[in-house]
């Protein structure tokens, strides 16, 4: 069968999710079914599969959204027991306090916090940890899973201490003779380390600014006057909230190499920024709030409503939150952020959780070779439970509190359920109809471009990196697909060297950037905070910063291969991208107030 047809067919699942989801606007459970069973027909009818192997990749598929399912029950559960104890007001207060303003929230809660967490534990754990936090301090529901996608960029290449790159890149390169050959007598551990500290480079040249595009995002959107200028009124602090994280973060992955550029760039961010702000360092003049309740568009409610657990609980539980310190109130969190980092970095800690003893394990499913495992001692969601079960003891709570906490949250995840089991398979039987003559859908798709674009293929390689993480769900797993395409394609352009290093750089950077988008990031945030059916709403809005971020990675893979005119056109497209939405708003809401 010819390639263009080829590469039309395999482009066929995900032209169906973005139709229906971005375009139309359907549900992702009718969207992600529809494209599930495109591919099962194209996997059976055309890359030639067998019903045992779809089966197989469908069951590994649902054995990997069940884990997903256990981390947002962990993660509304926390939210919940911390809501239902009264601690909320205290952090809601504490941010008042720091400042008023949506927008410095914002940057602080999830470009700073958030980025650490990633960094602690990846895999989509910031936005259920972040997100349910904003809206209970007031965000609306959609705005606070936009900013906390809009993060998940430049952080990811080193979320869960370095996984998409010992992990995914590591695996991704391994057992080749034509790389072992090529970067001889470099070592593939220490090839990884090298490409860590470009990946970083390029990251903190691109991800810099990201800060600023999603207040301008936050204000475009959800602001009474629909405008990016109210974001970027604030356009020192939130460069300087930039820097606080990209300039550390370069720093660990050139002197520590991928574990902990995320992790500590978030620390020491949030070390620097928070007694900035409380000291007034480059703070805005003026305030930035939401629109009065009443006027808010009815798409961008949960079911967790903004603000009003601490406004609505009954004398008793306000009997429970009072005297809660502001350390006290965010003590579940810092559990969070310690118990990841401890059991991602102390080896035998680490070694016990992820033991074959604590694996559950499916092997060859239905004689397919695919295999499932999923380790729960090791999941995020562990933590989180085992936070909320301490949350319980702190703040003295009462059982009918805290079985309001489990009872809400366990509808939340249910509501939640559907599209990511329908979802998570469709992404498996995408990448596993490689087991035959054919190349699987997505290498199809990567060749093909490749093909096309010839000498200028830097320019293009983020965004197969953010096409597999859109398809797969993880930066980790799109590296494992297409790290050694990636560099097999950069030699064949003739790149030797550095040259091979920055097209896998750009992989890693593109496969960062495409978690904004990618359907079971938007699914299961969405579901953190009990927003359903509107997946497709946030994925066209944060396909803007996406375009930004993958193009601006390409100009600048190709400044630093050739050098010249790209610097140049590097520098013209950020001009152009924040020019354009500066100059760009909506119609205001009615009775609306400049406050910028």
């Amino acid at each position: 069968m010819p390639q263009s047809i080829l590469f039309i067919l395999a482009l066929l699942p995900i032209a169906v999710v973005l139709v229906l989801l971005v375009v139309m606007r359907r549900s992702a459970k009718f969207a992600m079914l529809v494209a599930y069973a495109t591919a099962v027909v194209l996997a059976l009818a055309v890359w030639g599969q067998s019903i045992a192997t779809v089966a197989g990749a469908t069951v590994n598929g649902l054995v990997t959204a069940l884990t997903l399912l256990f981390i947002i029950f962990g993660a509304i559960l926390l939210l919940q027991t911390v809501q239902e104890s009264g601690a909320i007001r205290a952090i809601r207060n504490g941010f008042t306090e720091l400042s008023p303003d949506r927008r410095i929230q914002a940057l602080i809660v999830a470009w700073l916090f958030g980025s650490m967490i990633e960094g602690a534990s990846g895999f989509g754990t910031p936005a259920a940890v972040a997100a349910p936090l904003l809206v209970a301090i007031g965000f609306p529901a959609m705005a606070a899973i936009l900013v906390t996608l809009i993060i998940q960029s430049t952080p990811v290449s080193f979320g869960a201490v370095g996984t998409p790159m010992l992990v995914g890149v590591g695996t991704g390169l391994a057992n080749s003779d034509v790389v072992t050959q090529s970067i001889a007598p470099t070592t593939l551990p220490e090839y990884v380390v090298q490409l860590a500290v470009n990946v970083a480079m390029v990251h903190a040249l691109v991800g810099f600014v990201i800060p600023l595009i999603m207040v301008g995002m936050l204000t475009r959107f959800f602001g009474a006057q629909r405008s990016f200028r109210e974001g970027f009124a604030v356009w020192p602090f939130a460069l300087f909230c930039g820097l606080a994280f990209t300039i550390p973060y370069f720093l660990v992955a050139l002197l520590l190499g991928p574990e902990f550029p995320s992790l500590l760039g978030g620390l020491i961010g949030l070390a620097i920024v928070v007694p900035a702000a409380r000291r007034g360092f480059l703070m805005p003049r003026t305030r930035f709030d939401f629109p009065k309740r009443a006027g808010w568009n009815e798409n961008w409610f949960g079911r967790m409503q903004p603000a009003t657990a601490a406004a609505t609980t009954t004398a008793g539980e306000r009997a429970e939150g009072n005297g809660i310190s502001l350390l006290r109130a965010w003590s579940p969190y810092l559990v969070v952020a310690l118990l990841l980092v401890a059991t991602r970095t102390v080896a035998p800690l680490k070694a016990a959780l992820t033991s074959p003893e604590a694996t559950l394990a499916f092997q060859d499913l239905f004689g397919s070779g695919i295999n499932a495992s999923a380790q729960l001692l090791y999941s995020p969601g562990t933590i989180l439970i085992l936070a909320s079960l301490l949350s319980f003891l702190i703040f003295r709570m009462s059982g009918s509190a805290y079985g309001r906490a489990w009872r809400n949250s366990a509808a939340t995840m249910v509501a939640a359920a559907p599209a990511l089991l329908i979802a998570v398979p469709m992404v498996q039987v995408f990448i596993n109809t490689g087991r035959g003559s054919l190349e699987s859908m997505p290498l199809v798709l990567a060749e093909t471009v490749a093909g096309v674009t010839g000498g200028f293929w830097p320019l293009f390689s983020p965004l197969i990196g953010a096409l597999g993480a859109f398809v797969a769900g993880s930066n980790t797993v799109s590296n494992m697909m297409f790290s050694l395409f990636q560099f097999s394609a950069a030699e064949q352009i003739g790149l030797t060297g550095l040259g091979t290093i920055l097209v896998v750089t750009l992989q890693a950077v593109g496969g960062a950037a495409g978690n904004m988008i990618c359907v079971h990031n938007v699914v299961a945030a969405s579901a953190v905070v009990g927003l359903t059916d509107r997946e497709g709403d946030v994925i066209r809005m944060t396909l803007i910063p996406m375009a930004y971020y993958t193009l601006q990675a390409g100009l600048i893979g190709m400044a630093l291969i050739s050098g010249g005119i790209w610097w140049a056109l590097a520098g013209v497209w950020l001009a152009v991208v924040l020019t354009a939405m500066l100059f760009n708003r909506g119609r205001a809401m009615p009775g609306a107030v400049a406050t910028a």
